[in-house]
């Protein structure tokens, strides 16, 4: 086999790693390494040193290490074995990431679980060519950056998915508003994946996502979007308005249901009382928007203890239907939001009048 008088690499675009094909060697082989290339000497798996761009000749001089490890018996001329390795050292900018599967997170506003499906692009670049032979390549004859892709594939998937929520919690950003904070999103998320990449001798360029997503037909994106359309109503209108538009709904439902509850207290004479609560809390509205706004019973939701059971939360109407069914009685503990403790259903002024509008159970009668 004849000796090698140059080596010399022509890259490739999705090539990173490379090793000349002969080991066949000798004293004053010129090593040639072109711009954006870095070369390693290596005898035993052991580099026994690096070229940057360059022409080089192979000689003791440079390559303190060649004597002590290989002879040459027969002069410079002496063939040995012996490898040479190049790393290509150019950006490749064009790397397509994607989740395979939907990504679930929980939505920071309101609580929903949604299942996400996020695209885009990334770059990258060996900045450590030393730490990425020997931390990646091995003993492969070349490494392209499809492979380099593979290997970095979950992680970077399985990063995006902690990394999106906090960067969703760190501004309170709804998932159905996360399209306008692509470019910040993009920003955090390479900041926090390149320290996994530094770790094998690569530096992430860029990165991108070109789109987020969520399946608009999915129930968890229905019911996000419902409490999404509820917060705007009720900030456009205002609270009490929208609680005595909801007070009107729940009078034209009762009226409707005539054998349910509703309907059997508005025959008991309930639908008055409520009618009436609903003529006051228009008069509320009209005689001072600005003030600040106090539950109806129609809008507070109560609890209560039955059989030492916690049981709730139960409407205004579902506690007359209670007293009716003589579930609960003057001695029922109840609590609702804003109280410190359970109290007893008579110390509620709202609550305390259902017992004077209900008659006691019917006397038994003897035959």
């Amino acid at each position: 086999m004849a000796l090698i008088d140059i080596i010399k690499y022509q890259a490739e675009e999705n090539e990173f790693v490379w090793k000349f094909s002969s080991s066949d060697l000798r004293i004053g082989t010129q090593v040639i390494v072109n711009p954006a290339q870095h070369a390693f000497f290596i005898k035993g798996g052991e580099i026994l040193d690096e070229f940057t761009s360059g022409t080089y000749t192979i000689k003791t001089e440079n390559i303190p290490l060649l004597n002590k490890i290989i002879n040459l018996p027969f002069g410079g001329n002496s063939p040995f074995q012996a490898e040479v390795w190049y790393v290509n050292l150019l950006s490749k900018l064009d790397n397509k990431w994607g989740t395979t599967n939907p990504i679930l997170l929980e939505d920071p506003k309101y609580g929903v679980i949604i299942p996400v499906r996020a695209f885009g692009q990334y770059g990258f670049k060996i900045s450590n060519p030393r730490t990425f032979l020997q931390t990646l390549t091995g003993n492969l004859a070349s490494f392209s950056a499809d492979k380099i892709q593979e290997y970095f594939k979950g992680k970077i998937i399985s990063s995006l998915t902690s990394l999106i929520s906090r960067k969703l919690i760190k501004e309170n950003v709804s998932i159905l508003e996360i399209n306008i904070f692509l470019d910040e999103l993009s920003q955090f998320c390479q900041e926090n994946i390149s320290d996994e990449f530094k770790k094998f001798g690569l530096e992430i360029v860029n990165f991108y996502f070109m789109s987020i997503s969520v399946p608009l037909d999915d129930p968890s994106v229905v019911k996000l979007k419902e409490a999404k359309d509820l917060a705007a109503k009720v900030k456009i209108t205002g609270k009490e308005l929208y609680q005595m538009d909801r007070s009107f709904d729940v009078l034209d439902n009762a009226a409707k249901n005539e054998g349910g509850i509703a309907g059997n207290l508005i025959g008991a004479g309930l639908g008055l009382g409520i009618g009436a609560g609903v003529g006051n809390q228009m008069s509320n509205v009209s005689g001072n928007l600005n003030t600040t706004n106090t539950p109806t019973p129609l809008t507070i939701m109560y609890y209560v203890l039955i059989n030492n059971q916690q049981n709730g939360p139960l409407s205004f109407v579902q506690l007359q239907q209670l007293i009716i069914d003589v579930r609960i009685n003057k001695q029922t503990m109840i609590w609702k939001t804003g109280l410190e403790h359970w109290v007893l259903i008579t110390e509620l002024p709202e609550t305390s009048i259902l017992f004077n509008q209900t008659p006691p159970p019917p006397p038994a009668i003897s035959i």
